[in-house]
């Protein structure tokens, strides 16, 4: 419309001039018609110029030109200067209207500029309009320099521009400036424009500006780089400095990403997005700047180019990705346009090029892009069943990439990095886990050539990759036990990769990946292996000094878990990984001591373990290689681990001239670990050594190695100016290797060192007896620290005891003699400084002494119960020690004057401990005292007078222990629940409530436990010995009072806490079957059976046998691994020396179905029991079929109902005829259930053995065919199912044809079912029931051959390749009815493992049947018969005929080398260009963006529903109408509107009408040539299928209740309706609307498509 006024106005005026100045004479703010409409008066004016026309009829006329530069300078500037202002203090409420309007205005007035420029006859006014701009632009940022920071005063003074009004300017006057007289001026814009658009990385925070980024990038730099070859030039040297570009040198950081000086990533893709067009042209497709010899910069010709967009492809930001691949897609299509050949060279020479074309490879290359871009697009989507099918495509790439014939890369391996590093860091892990491991399958599938940035691939992204422990869960149809996939994939890369390198790549390679290892937090799992994969590379010396300590850090990061097992198992793995690859001329016996230090001995490096021997067997082979130890003494040049080891004792032993022996710190206890380790080392390889010759000469070294040793040790007792220091590390060195052959794994037969060791020791006892005793007894230990001395001592008097009872020597009574020295005078200490008024620091400590002095005493009484201990006299300790004041609370002490201060802020911080381990040390001292009285101790207070003088009253000392549990802390309780185990069972009777509080005082303690590892399980276990003691059961069954409720209220915490926390219900189910079975104490009293109380606590058995929860991912993760470790026995150290835990949740099971087969069917007590136990599991298991009447496989409900069958299967030969025909019923009723598959096959195996063992309940089975075809339905394939093992069922019966004939009659009934798998079932047992027919010869059945033998023959023979065929093979296959014996495979492998294996139960409800021999804790007679399968059963698959077609054409797609066709969605946008203007209008963006924008507009302001809303945006926006019209704009915010329309609000126009507005505005686009077009049922309505559309539309939707209220029906032009061919009346609104909208859309192409 502008236009043409404009048109008009040129036509009616003879003078120009006073056209522009009447146009210019506008009230603020103008109108944007007018501005537009002097912008085509101006335009036509330059039009009339250029083609000679016009009413001057020549060039532009001075005065033409005078009012042009006043038109520019006078109204067009200050215009854009308003316009700034206005903006400026515009608010956030201002409708979309007025924003709209004021950038038409912006865009009139750039175009008008543009056009004075040319108009005003001369450069000048371009030069100073893009002078001002300039100035303005480099205003709204900081400043560079002194030189911008002058420039901006004048600006900020007058009132600039904005930068959306200078780049405006900018973009309008850029095309007038001259190259060369203002190629400086074009060099900075270009300069500006550059430093807007990347931001300045040293002081911009990320994010900063982003929209004055986007406007330079998409309005301004297209327009410079369009302007002249020297601006685009300008550009291109500020993205690539010209020194830069010609060195082709990157700093290595930036192979994965941007160079530290390099603009952000982001940023400069946005940059070179704007100017593609110019830096990459495709030939043909016109928007040249210049002639055509001007060439511009060759932008795939630069290394940094191509890094940046490989940077981009990887890039976090989606968008920023997406201007990557368009800048790929661009150049390849550039370079495929020109056809020349083109290269761009690596940072190094010999590496392959970056990018390089070839016209006569141009079919491969392009085959090559489309593939990689493709894969890269795929990968946006996150969805693995998209990407799957595109994988083989990545295999393609390599056969493109790598040339077979020369063995090299023709394109750079970093292109395919860039894939494998999206799929890694992709949130679908699934996705992440292929990636993975298909990376891990090149150098074993590829035989790829050595790759540069390979090695810092792996180490960088493939490592963080790596470190997320939930990919190395196994996969579908791997074993339990067995490694996991992932890690079997990286063991065998890292081995190939590793052995395709050089020795010093090797060593560097390896070094760094062992770095990587320790610059993180690793879980258990990642770390286990990572370490196993290093643990199998083949040896080879690559690794010195550093490489040794860098496993020492990742031993160190392994501490961190808590997963014993997997620590213990990762230290072998490294340790293994030193030994293959450690360089031993590199590096000393010393270096190897400290690492093995990071070892520790109870996880992983115990004496006697393959471990030890393999390190033994290296050091022998090595001994003469290490470095030189330069702490050998008098010895130069290398030494033998002998000689280093007898050095590294006599440095040990040598202790400071200038301790003196008065009191001073314990030393450290690493030394006298690491040289006990290296002595027993020495000494294996010693005898490893002579292990076919003498072992005197072992013997000698040994003797050589500890001769300072057991020197110093004999004189401990006589030479009493030996050095304070020097005993003690003396002590330290002989508990640790007493305590290291001790180990658990470290006992072997004919232990020649140990043997030696011993018997060194055994010479020393004396002294160092006489040494201890005198240190504990003459008061010299009087300071805090010297507690830790005390506890040496006694640690070390411990260990000689048990030492002299394996010898038992009959001249040991010395030892004994200082034990009863040590008592009495302990005995003596404590009474007199009982009398002490005022606590001193050394009195007190004195105190602690004596009393942790009596607590050993008294556990080394308890342990050897066989000495005659009154010949100790223990008479008068058990008198001293029942007159304990319990729970005494010492004072602290005064600090005294002698101490130094920093022994006295030691005293006073560390006071309460001392204090907690003086009652702690109490309590064992009675626990001893309980022990061996308790039988002694009655239940009634009264009779407890004769007793008074050994034990104090039972209920004194029950209350003095509920006291105990509130000052003890938590790691001290133990002896409180030793004594309260043998109190309570006592007390029960008289002091309920007594015993109450106390089960309720312990459970708050172990609750509080229950976060920690260490001490956690030591006191659950005192817990259930004491609340869940023998006596404490019986008694509380017996009264059935509060504390019968409250222990099974325990039972259920308990059961609780096992579901999230592993291995808790097992102790306490292992605790109580054994105390069931085998009383814990033969010296127990009790009036009835133990097992009498078994039947009271039913529930804990019930809920036992059917435990298991349903593991979290991370917890079956860990089940997993710990299976795989536990599974690899002695060939993993760490399984011989950790304890075995029984933790495991399986164990939970296997212990109640263990004691449920001990019990004796022929023992009241016994029978009364397993049948309680089985009526209570058929109950459980109805509840769970009522609960849901439809539970899903695998579900909760399903595995428990799974679980109860296999018990009740487990108790059956228990089970008497009287009992069976109490629970028949409840057995048939079960099978009338739909129940899962692995349940079904349970319970006809169970009647199967029931009407074998008693063919009485035959009858009651027939009349479970008898019911109605509602209650039968398809539950009637279960007993089917039953008959088809007929010939199992009859062999106790000796006539046999009755039965036979009830059984074909039955059958032949089913045949004729309309269902088919009941046919198939009733066939299958008819089959199975004629052939024991024919073979008895039944002659009554001769009427009935002709019938089932053509029948049966029939079904053999269809025709045909149907499913019915296939399904009657099938079920005659499946091994229910093919293999399995219902007697010869009864077992417990069976029950547990194999039937739930072939059920495809899953993974986590196998038990295997190594889990019931491993489980040692209730042990079952070797000669038990249920352990094994006696048929080829247990070797099966599964392959269940039902779901046999599952996944069979998945399984040929995944093998199929490469798709034909894939999934890809529709991009909708030419090129793929991307999002480079935000701020731009939606016209102009679709512009942009070469998107196809119709006349349509789509009206839904009658539409109140968001979905509906959000649905009818995506679809306006994906064909393309100009505008949708809605009732609210807020209805975008709507999240169900977000949903639906996947953000196309951001690209479609939306107009917000409110329904009282629509009839004025279906009048205005009236006028404006619009069609109203209604949607609407209507009597005059157009059937959609005949109605042509205008190009100019409008579509009126209806209400999604209501459609068109009939006042709007008026003003429509037309009414269409969809033509209905069904019942339901009408289509939902969105549907109806898409559907207009394709009709549209598809007339509108149909027409384009003719007028081409």
């Amino acid at each position: 419309m502008e236009r043409v006024l404009a048109e008009a106005l040129l036509s009616q005026s003879q003078d120009p001039r006073g056209l522009l100045r009447a146009l210019c004479v506008w009230e603020p703010p103008p109108s944007a018609e007018r501005v537009e409409t002097l912008r085509f008066l101006l335009q036509r004016l330059e039009e009339q110029q250029e083609g000679g026309g016009g009413t001057s009829a020549g060039p532009a006329a001075p005065l033409l030109q005078e009012a042009v530069r006043e038109v520019a300078a006078g109204h067009l500037v200050p215009l854009l200067r308003s316009l700034r202002a206005r903006r400026a203090g515009a608010t956030d409420g201002d409708p979309s209207g007025p924003r709209d309007r004021r950038r038409r205005v912006l865009r009139a007035a750039g175009g008008a500029l543009r056009s004075c420029a040319r108009l005003a006859g001369g450069p000048q006014l371009a030069a100073g309009l893009a002078d001002e701009a300039l100035l303005d632009l480099l205003g709204r940022r900081p400043a560079a320099g002194p030189e911008e920071e002058e420039a901006r005063a004048a600006p900020g003074q007058r009132g600039g521009l904005g930068i959306e009004e200078a780049v405006e300017v900018l973009v309008a006057v850029a095309p007038c400036l001259r190259p060369c007289e203002d190629r400086a001026l074009l060099e900075r814009v270009a300069r500006a424009a550059l430093a807007v658009a990347l931001g300045d990385e040293e002081n911009e925070e990320p994010g900063a500006d982003e929209g004055a980024a986007a406007l330079v990038a998409g309005r301004l730099l297209p327009a410079v780089g369009r302007s002249s070859a020297v601006a685009l030039r300008a550009l291109w040297d500020g993205l690539v400095p010209p020194e830069q570009e010609a060195e082709k040198e990157e700093p290595e950081s930036g192979r994965w990403g941007p160079v530290p000086h390099e603009p952000r990533v982001a940023r400069l893709l946005l940059v070179l997005s704007a100017l593609a067009e110019r830096l990459l042209p495709i030939p043909g497709t016109g928007g040249a700047w210049g002639a055509p010899e001007e060439e511009g910069p060759e932008a795939w010709r630069s290394p940094r180019f191509w890094r940046a967009v490989q940077a981009g492809l990887v890039h976090t930001d989606g968008l920023t990705r997406k201007r990557a691949r368009y800048l790929l897609q661009r150049a390849v299509e550039a370079s495929a346009g020109r056809g020349a050949e083109c290269s761009c060279g690596a940072r190094d020479a010999n590496e392959p090029n970056l990018f390089w074309w070839s016209d006569k490879k141009k079919e491969q290359l392009l085959k090559f892009w489309e593939n990689y871009i493709l894969i890269m697009e795929t990968l946006e989507g996150n969805q693995i069943h998209v990407i799957k099918p595109v994988l083989p495509k990545l295999d393609s790439l390599f056969d493109y990439a790598v040339s077979e014939e020369k063995e090299c890369w023709l394109l750079h391996p970093s292109w395919h990095m860039c894939i494998y590093k999206r799929m890694f860091e992709s949130e679908n892990k699934t996705l992440t886990k292929e990636g993975i491991i298909h990376f891990l399958e090149l150098y074993e599938t590829k035989g790829l050539p050595g790759a540069p940035g390979f090695s810092e691939f792996i180490i960088g992204p493939l490592m963080e990759a790596l470190s997320e422990s939930s990919l190395y869960g196994r996969s579908p149809g791997h074993k339990i036990g067995t490694c996991s996939p992932l890690g079997m994939k990286l063991q065998t890369f890292l081995v190939t990769y590793v052995s395709l390198l050089s020795e010093d790549v090797k060593s560097s390679f390896l070094l760094k990946f062992i770095k990587k290892m320790t610059s993180r937090h690793w879980c258990a799992v990642p770390i286990l292996f990572l370490s196993r994969a290093l643990a199998h590379i083949p040896p080879c010396k690559v690794l010195g000094v550093e490489g040794l300590l860098a496993l020492r850090d990742v031993l160190q990061c392994t501490m961190i878990t808590h997963q014993i097992l997997l620590r213990g198992a990762a230290q072998c793995y490294l340790l293994q990984t030193a030994m293959n690859l450690i360089d031993v001329e590199k590096v000393s016996f010393s270096d190897v001591s400290n690492f093995l230090m990071s070892l520790r001995q109870e996880e992983s490096l115990g004496r006697g373990t393959t471990l030890w021997t393999e390190l033994c067997d290296w050091l022998r082979i090595n001994e003469n290689y290490f470095e030189e130890v330069s702490s050998c003494i008098g010895f130069s040049g290398r030494c033998s681990l002998n000689v280093y080891v007898q050095n590294l004792v006599q440095d040990y032993i040598k202790s400071s001239t200038m301790e003196t022996g008065g009191n001073c710190f314990m030393p450290d206890w690493y030394e006298a670990k690491l040289v006990a380790l290296m002595i027993l080392l020495a000494a294996d390889v010693e005898e490893m050594k002579n292990k076919y010759s003498e072992r005197k000469k072992t013997q000698n070294e040994l003797k050589a190695a500890l001769h300072p040793l057991m020197d110093v040790l004999m004189k401990l007792g006589t030479n009493v100016y030996i050095p304070l220091l020097k005993t003690d590390r003396c002590l330290q060195l002989l508990l640790k290797l007493l305590q290291m052959c001790s180990l658990k794994g470290s006992l072997t037969p004919d232990d020649g060192v140990l043997t030696l060791l011993q018997n060194s020791v055994m010479s020393t006892t004396e002294s160092i007896s006489e040494f201890i005793v005198r240190r504990l007894t003459t008061n010299e230990l009087s300071t805090v620290s010297d507690l830790e001395r005390c506890h040496l001592y006694l640690t070390m008097l411990s260990e000689l005891v048990n030492l002299h009872g394996k010898f038992g020597r009959k001249n040991s009574d010395s030892i004994w003699r200082f034990i009863a020295l040590l008592k009495n005078a302990s005995m003596l200490h404590l009474q007199n400084l009982n009398s002490e008024k005022e606590p001193k620091l050394g009195v007190q400590i004195q105190k602690v002494v004596s009393m942790a002095c009596l607590a050993v005493v008294c556990r080394i009484f308890s342990q050897k119960s066989d000495l005659h201990l009154d010949a100790l006299d223990t008479g008068i300790l058990e008198k001293f020690i029942s007159s304990f004041h319990l729970n005494q609370i010492m004072r602290k002490p005064h600090a005294e004057e002698q101490n130094s201060l920093f022994e006295e802020s030691s005293s006073s911080q560390g006071w309460g401990r001392v204090v907690a381990q003086y009652i702690h040390d109490q309590w064992l001292c009675l626990s001893f005292l309980l022990n061996k009285y308790h039988t002694l101790i009655p239940a009634i207070e009264s009779e407890m007078e004769p007793f008074l003088h050994v034990v104090p009253k039972p209920v004194d000392i029950l209350q003095a222990a509920l006291e105990a549990l509130t000052i003890l802390p938590s790691d001290q309780v133990v002896p409180v629940f030793h004594c309260m185990k043998i109190l309570v069972p006592k007390l029960l009777y008289s002091s309920e409530s007594l015993c109450i509080e106390s089960f309720d005082m312990a459970w708050k303690v172990i609750y509080s436990l229950s976060n920690t590892q260490l001490i956690f399980w030591s006191n659950l276990k005192a817990f259930v010995q004491f609340v869940f003691d023998i006596g404490v059961l019986t008694i509380a069954a017996r009264i059935k009072g509060q504390a019968y409720s409250k222990i099974k209220e325990i039972i259920y915490k308990i059961i609780e806490m096992s579901t999230t926390k592993t291995g808790v219900l097992n102790i306490l189910i292992s605790y109580c079957c054994r105390s069931w079975i085998v009383p814990p104490s033969a010296d127990l009293v009790l009036s009835q059976d133990p097992f009498s109380s078994a039947r009271d606590y039913i529930e804990l058995v019930i809920e036992s046998c059917v435990f298991g929860t349903v593991f979290r991912r991370d917890q079956r993760l860990i089940q997993d691994v710990h299976a795989f470790i536990e599974n690899l026995g002695h060939e993993c150290a760490a399984n011989v020396v950790t304890e075995n835990t029984n933790r495991d949740d399986h164990y939970v099971r296997v212990c109640a179905i263990k004691f449920l087969c001990l019990l004796d069917g022929s023992n009241i007590s016994h029978k009364m029991f397993i049948e309680d136990l089985a009526i209570k599991l058929l109950d459980k298991d109805e509840l769970v079929s009522r609960s849901r009447t439809r539970y899903y496989v695998n579900s909760l409900q399903h595995r428990v109902k799974n679980r109860v069958w296999q018990t009740l299967l487990v108790l059956f030969p228990k089970f008497d005829q009287n009992f069976l025909d109490q629970i028949i019923g409840k057995i048939f009723e079960a099978g009338f259930i739909n129940n899962q598959a692995s349940i079904k096959y349970l319970i006809e195996w169970i009647i199967i053995l029931i009407l074998h063992k008693f063919p009485q309940f035959l009858a009651k089975f027939w009349n479970c065919f008898g019911y109605g075809e509602e209650k039968l339905k398809m539950s009637i394939c279960t007993f089917l199912s039953v008959l088809s093992h007929l010939d199992i069922i009859i062999q106790n019966i000796s006539e046999m044809k009755p039965v036979l004939k009830q059984a074909l009659t039955v059958v032949l009934q089913w045949c004729f079912n309309h269902n088919f798998s009941v046919r198939l079932y009733a066939l299958l047992a008819l089959k199975k029931i004629w052939a024991m027919c024919k073979t008895l010869h039944v002659e009554e059945f001769d009427a009935l051959t002709a019938i089932i033998e053509s029948s049966l023959h029939q079904v053999e023979n269809m025709h045909g390749a149907g499913n019915a065929k296939k399904n009657w093979q099938r079920i005659q296959e499946h091994f229910f009815f093919a293999t399995f014996h219902p007697l010869k495979d009864y077992s417990l492998e069976t029950i547990f493992y194999t039937l739930p294996r072939l059920s495809e139960l899953v993974e986590d409800e196998w038990i295997t049947i190594g889990k019931f021999i491993k489980f040692n804790d209730i042990p079952i007679d070797s000669e038990f018969q249920w352990y094994l399968s006696q048929t080829e059963l247990r070797e099966l698959k599964p392959s269940d005929w039902s779901q046999q077609d599952i996944g069979s054409n998945s399984v040929e797609g995944d093998n199929q080398l490469e798709w034909i066709d894939v999934q890809k969605k529709m991009i909708p946008w030419k090129n793929n260009v991307p999002d480079l203007d935000l701020d731009l209008v939606f016209q102009d963006r679709a512009a942009k963006f070469g998107k196809s924008i119709s006349r349509l507009i789509v009206v839904a302001s009658l539409i109140d529903k968001p979905t509906n809303l959000g649905g009818l945006c995506r679809t306006c926006e994906i064909f393309g109408a100009s505008a949708l019209v809605v009732g609210s704009l807020h209805y975008i915010n709507d999240k169900q509107f977000q949903h639906l329309s996947v953000s196309a609000e951001q690209w479609l126009p939306l107009v917000e009408v409110k329904p009282l507005q629509l009839v004025d505005y279906l009048q205005k686009k009236k006028t404006e040539g619009y069609t109203t077009i209604g949607v609407e049922q209507t009597a005059k309505s157009s059937d959609l299928t005949e109605y042509c559309f205008p190009e100019k539309s409008l579509l009126l939707l209806g209400n999604e209740r209501e459609g068109i209220p009939a006042n709007l029906i008026q003003h429509l032009d037309v009414c269409v309706e969809i033509p209905q061919h069904g019942i339901i009346r009408s289509l939902n609104v969105h549907v109806s609307g898409a559907l207009l909208i394709w009709e549209y859309t598809r007339q509108q192409i149909i027409k384009q498509r003719d007028a081409k």
